[in-house]
């Protein structure tokens, strides 16, 4: 039996000093998310937080249910995520060797089974009893077996996700690395791109599975909850999930992440100093620019803070409520729904050739202002609200001024100047964003289809911002910054 020493999302893990081409089965779920696989999931997980040491009964389900009951509940429960939650097509549900081996894995199917009627992906994962706590396999002989049982049953189907164990932080990397090599051996008729091989760690880091020649096939099974680093800001966030998978966020799947939906506060807000605004907001920015793969925390956990929505109804008819709209704001927007930029925030524009930020030319609240570059201090000048426009367009408003970045007098030429006007809604003063890789995007204008550029290539500040031909140049590349 797996015993691995903790997952509890609160403040026990805040004092912890932790350690700081996928081949992709084509199935048929209704909704392919950004990330690796297409997995837009949430945990439906067990009131004590599936650390336990006999059966792990996800909230809502009972130790008396049957087969049926199961599956009438985790009906209810799978069409309220659905409905409650656009955009979800996975769940992620625990096992551990007495709920495979023992009689309440002929009931406990049923949850899989209804997700998978559903046309959802499943990831069913590995968790440790409450007992050792120790991140090592506890049981080696009951580990195989219980695998040995879901495998054969499950391997035919397509949704159905492995993932080997949750936070194995007992093992060091080659002791690790060893039982997963093992797993494959043992199960060859599983195609490597439904293989879920959690990072050391409180598979914190991928980084030495993802670099394992004989795992390239497989996905990576990634965790961040270190709130006890107190990162601050959005863009330490962003490090911070960017440094734990290196080069291969492309099989990369956050099978956890989450903070307080509860406590009422507003996810879609500027963090302004708040590490779990920032966490949420910094998260799910890589999740959706970076394209992880991502499955929150829980989607249903009775009793956790953590748990964007809580359980009513009675019997098998069971309801949801969404804890926090913002919260949920976030989530999807890690998974690709939603516009790509939250309009209640503020972004910095920085130039790939210069380094320097798009800027209101001395701090001008007039029409007609001109758009320069300038080296980046904080100003309200060189601060931008990305508003969704739809269609693929945005407007892009200064924080100082309030008003909007304009082509000049609307031209379609190449060289006119970027300046700054009172918004109207013109084709001049809409805007697409698109992702250049690398973390760089091109900025186009709706009206004359050429791009933002920085005026002869200059480095120097208080060089003119104009439209020109999209020609692929670094003074035509924007990194756009959520502050």
């Amino acid at each position: 039996m797996l015993m691995l020493w903790g997952c509890s999302k609160k403040s026990d893990l805040q004092d912890i000093n932790k350690a700081d081409e996928v081949v992709e089965d084509k199935n048929d779920s209704a909704v392919s998310a950004v990330g690796a696989a297409g997995i837009a999931g949430v945990n439906w997980a067990d009131g004590r937080d599936n650390f336990v040491d006999g059966w792990v009964i996800p909230s809502g389900l009972t130790a008396s249910d049957n087969y049926s009951t199961v599956s009438a509940k985790a009906n209810s429960i799978l069409t309220e995520f659905q409905s409650k939650m656009p955009g979800v097509n996975a769940v992620r549900l625990p096992i551990n060797p007495p709920s495979v081996l023992e009689s309440w894995w002929g009931a406990y199917t049923g949850a899989i089974d209804a997700a998978l009627a559903k046309n959802m992906k499943v990831i069913i994962a590995c968790w440790e009893s409450a007992s050792s706590r120790n991140g090592l396999i506890d049981d080696t002989n009951q580990f195989w077996n219980m695998w040995n049982v879901v495998v054969n049953k499950y391997t035919g189907n397509a949704n159905v996700y492995f993932e080997v164990f949750n936070e194995p932080h007992g093992y060091s990397a080659s002791q690790l690395t060893t039982i997963y090599a093992e797993w494959l051996s043992r199960y060859p008729n599983v195609p490597r791109g439904r293989i879920l091989l959690g990072g050391t760690g409180y598979c914190d880091d991928v980084k030495p599975i993802g670099a394992d020649s004989r795992f390239t096939q497989c996905l990576l099974s990634l965790h961040n909850y270190a709130f006890w680093a107190n990162r601050g800001t959005v863009a330490a966030w962003e490090q911070s999930w960017r440094d734990q998978f290196g080069t291969y966020g492309s099989r990369t799947v956050v099978t956890e992440y989450g903070a307080p939906m509860t406590t009422g506060k507003n996810y879609n807000t500027p963090s302004n100093g708040d590490n779990e605004i920032a966490y949420i907001q910094g998260s799910t920015n890589v999740f959706r620019n970076d394209k992880l793969g991502s499955v929150y925390w829980p989607g249903l956990r009775d009793g956790d803070s953590y748990s964007i929505t809580n359980r009513g109804g009675s019997g098998n008819n069971i309801t949801l409520t969404v804890t926090n709209t913002s919260g949920l704001d976030r989530i999807r927007y890690g998974w690709g729904e939603g516009s790509a930029f939250n309009p209640n925030v503020y972004y910095r524009i920085v130039n790939r050739n210069s380094g320097k930020g798009l800027d209101v030319n001395g701090s001008s609240t007039s029409d007609g202002a001109g758009i320069i570059q300038w080296a980046y201090w904080g100003g309200n000048n060189q601060q931008w609200q990305i508003i969704d426009n739809g269609g693929g367009y945005y407007r892009i408003l200064n924080r100082n001024s309030g008003k909007a970045l304009d082509v000049n007098a609307g031209s379609i030429a190449d060289g006119a100047n970027i300046i700054q006007w009172s918004y109207s809604g013109g084709n001049n003063q809409q805007w697409q964003i698109i992702d250049n890789g690398g973390g760089y995007r091109r900025v186009i204008n709706r009206n004359s289809g050429k791009a933002l550029d920085v005026n002869g290539q200059a480095t120097a500040d208080g060089a003119n911002i104009v439209q020109w031909s999209w020609w692929g140049g670094n003074n035509q590349q924007w990194q756009i910054q959520q502050l």
